[in-house]
């Protein structure tokens, strides 16, 4: 665990040998099967996660019970939006499930809002991290709001190739279309379109990019 925390937090040299004891005390080993429903809206405050393997998917949700997924976190991954109320004014609304078999250790909300509270590299570090989940959030809103579908999945396979570092995406229509918060129908239309004009090559719950030259145009990433 302590090889965890100097790894992950760059605060940890900076803390005291009590509150060093303090973190070690207030924390534990968690596992969520997958499908488990981890963090539950702003009512919901279980504490910060350090990810050890597995993957937790961030989302929130409309009042007609659509999803959309904020981002994703993964193996060595920090994950403080499951805490809204160890930091003021960090009173985000979202929700978080295990899409895989997960293993985490979880610093409790009374331990971290300790050591925020009394310590300003902790405080600085909360936010800071806060800052960058909302940069995600921001980014995923855009995406919703003022991009086209197509363009969308081309940044979403795109992404999570280079995520997964190879041409292949394991992932059902039904996963992507939750990813990118928008219906099944429509990735699926999308990918038989990217099929057809050569962008990919589609199988039964693989995606493997073929012209990733032509993606990077659909998705805006070639210079001028």
């Amino acid at each position: 665990m302590m090889d965890l925390f100097i790894q992950h937090f760059d605060f940890w040299a900076q803390l005291s040998a009590a509150e060093k004891e303090l973190l070690m005390e207030g924390t534990q080993l968690v596992r969520y099967p997958k499908g488990t429903h981890v963090h539950q809206g702003t009512l919901d405050c279980i504490g910060v996660h350090l990810l050890k393997k597995g993957q937790l998917r961030v989302y929130t949700m409309s009042e007609d019970g659509r999803e959309v997924t904020l981002y994703r976190l993964f193996a060595d991954d920090v994950g403080i939006l499951s805490a809204p109320c160890v930091l003021e004014s960090l009173t985000f609304d979202v929700h978080v499930d295990a899409e895989e078999d997960t293993e985490a250790l979880l610093i409790k909300s009374p331990t971290f809002r300790k050591l925020s509270d009394g310590n300003i590299n902790v405080r600085c570090y909360g936010y800071q991290m806060a800052t960058s989940r909302l940069s995600d959030m921001l980014w995923k809103m855009q995406q919703v709001l003022f991009f086209s579908a197509d363009r969308r999945l081309a940044i979403f396979l795109l992404e999570e190739s280079a995520k997964n570092g190879a041409d292949e995406i394991h992932l059902t229509h039904e996963q992507i279309a939750r990813y990118m918060g928008t219906a099944r129908e429509v990735v699926s239309r999308l990918v038989k379109y990217f099929n057809q004009e050569g962008f990919i090559k589609n199988s039964r719950g693989c995606i493997k990019i073929i012209d990733r030259e032509a993606l990077s145009d659909l998705a805006g990433e070639k210079e001028e």
